[in-house]
C-alpha cells in the first residue's frame, strides 16, 4: 500500500469538527432523557389493563423497533412538515426522531425489568395500603432501573452511533462535518478514522461501566 497517512490538515478544521461533536453529543443526550422518561411510561402503557391504552403502546414499540433508523429519521424531516405544516429546527427533529425510536426499545428493557420485580414485593404494597402511583415509583420504578441499566446504557450507546444517520438529512453533527472535510481535502482515510477514534472514545468508557455494573449484579445474584 502506497498511501501514506497525514493528519497535519485537520489542524486548521478543529473548530468545525469540535461543532459538529457538540451537536453530536446534544442529539445523544437530549434523545437519551427523552427516551428513558418515556420509554417508562410507555411500559406502564404496555401493562395496563386496558386494551384502548395497551394496544396503542404495543404498535408504536413494534413500529420503532420493525423499522429502520434511517427511514424514521428521514420520515420525520420530510414528511411531518408536509403532512402537518409544522417546521422545527433541524436538531431538534433529529432528537425527536431518535428519541422516540430509543422510547420504544427502553420501554420493553423497563418492561423486563417490571416483570422481574418479586411478587411478593407488591403484594407487601397493597397489604401497606400504598396507592397505584405510590407502588410504581417508589418500590416498582427503582427494582425495574436497577435491573434494566445495562441494557438502557447500552441502549445509550446505540443512539450515540445512531446519531451519525442525522448526516444524511443535512444535520451538521460530526459525522455530516466529516464528510464534507473528506469531500473538500480528498482525505477520507484520515478524516473517517478520525471519526471513528472520536466515537470509539466516546462509547468505550460507558460500554465498560455496563460491564462493571454486570459483574456486581451478578455478584450479588450468587450471593
Amino acid at each position: 500500500m502506497n498511501y501514506h497517512f497525514n493528519f497535519s490538515f485537520l489542524s486548521g478544521h478543529m473548530d468545525a469538527l469540535l461543532g459538529g461533536l457538540r451537536i453530536t453529543l446534544e442529539l445523544a443526550l437530549v434523545s437519551n432523557l427523552l427516551g428513558l422518561t418515556l420509554g417508562f411510561l410507555l411500559c406502564l402503557a404496555t401493562l395496563n389493563r386496558l386494551p384502548i391504552v395497551r394496544w396503542p403502546a404495543r404498535m408504536f414499540i413494534e413500529f420503532f423497533r420493525c423499522t429502520p433508523a434511517l427511514l424514521q429519521i428521514v420520515w420525520f424531516f420530510y414528511c411531518i412538515p408536509m403532512m402537518f405544516d409544522f417546521f422545527i429546527g433541524p436538531v431538534e427533529l433529529g432528537i425527536i426522531a431518535l428519541g422516540l425510536n430509543l422510547t420504544a426499545f427502553n420501554a420493553e428493557a423497563y418492561r423486563a425489568g417490571v416483570q422481574a420485580v418479586p411478587k411478593e414485593h407488591l403484594d407487601a404494597c397493597v397489604a401497606l395500603g400504598l396507592r397505584p402511583c405510590q407502588r410504581t415509583f417508589y418500590v416498582v420504578l427503582p427494582q425495574a432501573l436497577r435491573s434494566a441499566t445495562p441494557v438502557l446504557m447500552t441502549n445509550g450507546i446505540g443512539a450515540l452511533q445512531q446519531s451519525a444517520l442525522v448526516a444524511v438529512v443535512a444535520v451538521g453533527d460530526l459525522m455530516y462535518v466529516g464528510n464534507q472535510l473528506a469531500t473538500n481535502t480528498y482525505r477520507p482515510l484520515e478524516t473517517y478514522t478520525l471519526i471513528a477514534i472520536v466515537y470509539f472514545a466516546l462509547s468505550v468508557p460507558v460500554s465498560q461501566f455496563v460491564r462493571l455494573i454486570e459483574r456486581k449484579q451478578d455478584f450479588a445474584t450468587q450471593r
